[in-house]
């Protein structure tokens, strides 16, 4: 959107000296009183054109040629819009030779700027870097067509992971996995980092689509289904196009690009400015554990991220330096699903007065950092944790994890894992920046009271 707004700004100044000499300005002043001012509010409306028309939502075009198309539309508009403002106004007499360069200059620049973003992102991609998982259900002919152009675009950054079905005598290209058979789907979604599924069907199991698309979307997972032979309605997704192929997608969790960018931006700034003005803090509570409790001062463990991609996690130390060891002595005391003891024996009594502070989640402002957490979102769960979940409670790993969260904020001291992946999953659903900054603010009270 900056990129546009400025390269739109900049495009009417350009063809203005190209229509009217460098001192353009002097023919905008009987029209309106500031040029720049002019400039600016052309910027904004081309953003907002763009935008109505959707063409900042993520991987809404898969090829160049659908985006061009979008973007001629999107032209349109504006021309109609600026005819309108000019005859509405009834301002003077504007060159129409202007108007013949700036309109196709505009849709020429912004689609050259997007192709230029679109190379980028490929050799980024071709390199490993962002990719997402893909799970074909089926493995027929068609299949296998659809997942070659996925593969085909590599901007996209999406990685076919493999194939499930009943016909285990397909011939599939060496590059591509078997999976198991269409029963099999839970399984391999649980024990693979798979962020999309596509649905392939031949038409002799088309009975199956309902239940692969509930089943995926209950672990959270982007739904793809090629629509050139679907006969079927759903009641939410969007169509979308990859190389004349119409695909009908079910996108579960938050799918605002500009609202995710936004976050992330505030989880970058945020983690840096927290680390820097909480560094004598965080000084403080390393020197009080390495006095109390000796070494290490970091605890380090493998939690489970967004769409089951593991990480390590860092947290100051709150246990005896054998908590692990002595783990199977307490896990019948609580929930497989989501270990919570309020009175754990292995917590040492400055452990207890960090964790009632939340002085130990500080060192995960690093992982923020990182990209791998975010400042609110569900809690990332150990792995031994996450294989006891049912189905639907993994739909909070469509999600970034957090530091804090809703139930952090409204129940804490709740056992009931239940309830609390009910509000995780409440939060998936209603997310906004406006959420998330009433749960920080609720965030600091809660901690410095203790609760």
């Amino acid at each position: 959107m900056l990129t546009d707004g400025v390269l739109a700004a900049a495009t009417l100044a350009l063809t203005s000296v190209l229509r009217f000499g460098t001192d353009w300005h002097v023919h905008w002043d009987p029209i309106v009183p500031d040029p720049r001012a002019f400039a600016a509010l052309y910027a904004v409306t081309w953003v907002s054109v763009l935008t109505l028309g959707g063409l900042y939502r993520p991987r809404a075009r898969w090829s160049i040629r659908t985006e061009a198309a979008d973007l001629l539309r999107a032209t349109l508009a504006m021309v109609a819009l600026v005819l309108a403002i000019l005859f509405w106004f009834r301002l003077p007499d504007v060159s129409r030779t202007y108007l013949l360069i700036l309109f196709p200059a505009q849709f020429l620049v912004t689609l050259a700027t997007r192709a230029a973003m679109r190379l980028a992102f490929r050799r980024m991609r071709a390199r490993g870097l962002n990719q997402r998982f893909v799970l074909v259900v089926g493995a027929g002919e068609r299949a296998q067509a659809f997942a070659a152009k996925l593969e085909s675009h590599r901007e996209l950054g999406l990685a076919v992971v493999g194939f499930i079905d009943d016909d285990q005598a397909l011939d599939l290209p060496g590059r591509w996995r078997y999976r198991g058979r269409f029963e099999d789907l839970e399984d391999v979604l649980k024990s693979n980092v798979i962020d999309e599924v596509a649905v392939c069907l031949p038409f002799s199991r088309w009975d199956l689509v309902d239940p692969v698309v509930g089943i995926s979307q209950d672990f959270g997972k982007i739904v793809r289904v090629p629509m050139d032979v679907l006969d079927r309605s759903f009641t939410s997704g969007k169509v979308e196009e990859l190389d004349g192929t119409p695909v009908f997608s079910l996108v579960s969790g938050p799918d605002r690009l500009l609202g995710l960018a936004m976050k992330r931006t505030i989880d970058l700034l945020g983690s840096v400015a927290l680390l820097v003005v909480l560094s004598p803090l965080l000084a403080v509570v390393c020197i009080a554990i390495r006095l109390r409790d000796g070494s290490p001062i970091l605890f380090r463990q493998t939690r489970v991220g967004r769409h089951g991609r593991p990480f390590s996690v860092a947290k100051f130390r709150t246990m005896a330096p054998d908590a692990e060891a002595r783990y199977p002595d307490v896990v019948a005391m609580s929930d497989p699903r989501a270990f919570k003891l309020s009175e754990d024996p292995r917590v040492t009594p400055l452990g207890r007065f960090l964790r009632r502070t939340s002085l130990d989640e500080l060192p995960q402002l690093w992982n923020v950092l990182r990209g791998q957490m975010s400042l609110v979102g569900p809690r990332p769960a150990p792995p031994r944790e996450v294989e006891a979940y049912d189905v639907w409670h993994r739909r909070r790993l469509s999600m970034k994890p957090g530091i804090t969260g809703l139930w952090q904020v409204t129940a804490r001291r709740n056992d009931d894992f239940d309830e609390r992946a009910q509000l995780d999953l409440d939060y998936i659903d209603r997310w906004s920046l406006w959420l998330d900054a009433k749960i920080l603010l609720r965030t600091i009270p809660a901690a410095l009271e203790g609760r």
